[in-house]
């Protein structure tokens, strides 16, 4: 440690400096790795001197980064005005999550520019997080190659969160400058030296002040860093760029195939019509000569065929007879059991109307006939209607439909997704768990929790949530409302609790929802880290 520190709690005992003075209008900032001695974990000590109402700003920004929980900015655990004295408080104090990884500076430095997948990839995840600190007001500053620290398993992350100070627009020109770095390793390059267009471009917009052309917010920038599919060698990209699966792609090469021969035939010279002969048929090639067969068969083949000709020769109107005659056999064939077959329903019909019903009637008449067996009759539903499902009684079990892995915070890996059935297949021996989280219970600082989202296949009035796990001590909230595509606040918390192995979390009072999210808050340490498991979850309909 280059220097020593006044005005701090004894829970934080520094370590060594790890970044220069940080010169600010107010006083001078300085960053130490640092020891948690409560919670036995590293931090990143920042200490403003002096403090007091000197930093007062700093600290306020500082607190509402707190409310943040994004893993591509360093969460904020603790933050302190101070005073302005030189002796014991003369300081104030922000202590930050310490993100272990390589410094994108150092990335740079020793092996040159990111690909142009890698750079995206980066800077749009470190966009996310900005994007989420200005929903809330917050400027975050300090976008220096410097500051941000690749994560394993591609996750990105900001150091000192929040900068003394910042402005929307500067984060939207910092982060543009970032890709331009990761992209050619040059600070200050050119848009004109990136080798590709939509990204040059971006850069332009990141720098204008325009506001016709520069970047409204960070939002526009993170959607125009997605990457975009890319169409295959074989297949041109649509214009709705929509793509086709192989059996359309095979009718379509079909369809288009029967057009050209269509075209073909067109081309053709035009077929003269011979009076007393039928027109060609499209498409249908000559008749071939008669071969010789067993004996007799060619020469009266050719005889029938000659007076086929002359039958023809003979009359106009034989030809159009002919072919009213074959209409009609057809007809006849296909006409007549057609026919059968609706006579015969009919008969069913009439039959199952009138002698069933006549019997059933004198079999429940007023000796046979109960009050529910008229009820049940009198609320049948009409023939081809479905019958609607029954609400479940109340203390019932609800019948879950359908289930999936909740994980608006995450980074696109995974969540054990195919084992979410067995949370709810009425085995407790089997379950869905989280990844294993290291470092910490809280999912090693990554994001604030993920949770199993369950579809009860209509709107229900429920009134409880029972819970199995075979690893207790993990906590967990039960919300209700929302929708699959919605955010963790469109779900209301309707119980929450610490879970002991076999749990039955009731509602303060009933909700009526289509969704319930049991929302896994904090971890429980395992064999290679943190996790916590779901074996079984029921919902149990309200009153």
């Amino acid at each position: 440690m280059t220097s020593t520190t006044t005005g701090l709690p004894d829970r934080y005992r520094p370590l060594d400096q790890v970044a220069p003075d940080e010169e600010t209008p107010t006083g001078v900032i300085r960053t130490w790795r640092a020891r948690d001695r409560v919670l036995n974990r590293d931090v990143a000590l920042r200490v403003h001197t002096p403090g007091g109402p000197a930093a007062r700003e700093w600290i306020n920004r500082a607190l509402t980064a707190g409310g943040l929980a994004t893993p591509a900015l360093a969460m904020v655990y603790d933050a302190a005005e101070g005073t302005g004295r030189t002796e014991p408080g003369g300081a104030a104090y922000v202590v930050n999550e310490w993100i272990e990884g390589i410094r994108l500076s150092d990335r740079l430095a020793t092996e040159g520019p990111l690909s142009e997948r890698e750079a995206r990839a980066v800077v749009r995840r470190l966009a996310e997080g900005v994007a989420e600190a200005h929903r809330v007001g917050l400027a975050v500053g300090g976008l220096t190659p410097e500051h941000v620290v690749l994560r394993p398993g591609g996750l990105v992350g900001l150091l000192s969160v929040p900068a003394a100070s910042g402005t929307e627009k500067g984060d939207i020109t910092a982060l543009g400058a970032l890709l331009e770095l990761c992209l050619t390793g040059l600070p200050g390059a050119q848009p004109a030296e990136i080798s590709s267009p939509d990204l040059a471009a971006l850069v332009r917009r990141a720098r204008s002040t325009d506001p016709a052309t520069g970047l409204s917010s960070v939002t526009t920038m993170v959607s125009l860093l997605v990457e975009r599919p890319r169409t295959g060698p074989q297949e041109t990209a649509r214009p709705d760029g929509l793509t086709d699966s192989g059996w359309v792609r095979r009718l379509r090469d079909r369809r288009d195939l029967a057009d050209a021969d269509e075209a073909d035939d067109d081309s053709d010279q035009p077929v003269r019509l011979v009076r007393n002969h039928l027109p060609p048929v499209p498409g249908a090639s000559l008749p071939r000569p008669l071969s010789a067969g067993p004996a007799g068969y060619g020469a009266d083949a050719e005889r029938d065929l000659v007076l086929d000709e002359t039958f023809v020769a003979e009359d106009d109107g034989v030809a159009e007879r002919e072919t009213a005659s074959s209409a009609r056999r057809r007809l006849a064939v296909i006409g007549l059991p057609v026919l059968a077959l609706a006579l015969v329903v009919a008969i069913g019909w009439w039959f199952g109307t009138n002698v069933l019903s006549v019997a059933g009637s004198v079999e429940g008449g007023p000796s046979g006939s109960t009050p529910e067996s008229s009820t049940t009759a009198a609320a049948a539903p009409a023939p081809g209607e479905e019958p609607a499902p029954a609400p479940p009684a109340a203390g019932a079990p609800v019948p879950l439909t359908g289930a999936a892995v909740f994980d608006p915070f995450g980074d696109g890996e995974p969540e054990n997704d195919a084992e979410v059935p067995l949370s709810f297949d009425g085995d407790p021996g089997t379950a869905w768990s989280t990844l294993n989280y290291r470092g910490s219970a809280d999912f090693g600082n990554l994001k604030p929790g993920v949770g199993v989202l369950y579809d009860l296949g209509s709107e229900q009035t429920v009134s409880s949530v029972a819970l199995q796990t075979t690893r207790p001590g993990s906590t967990v909230e039960v919300r209700t409302g929302g929708s699959p595509e919605a955010g963790l606040e469109a779900f209301d918390v309707a119980a929450s609790a610490e879970l002991t192995g076999e749990d039955v979390l009731e509602f303060a009072e009933p909700a009526t929802t289509r969704y319930v999210l049991v929302w896994v808050t904090s971890l429980v340490p395992v064999d290679e880290g943190f996790s916590a498991d779901l074996a079984e979850v029921g919902v149990t309909a309200a009153g």
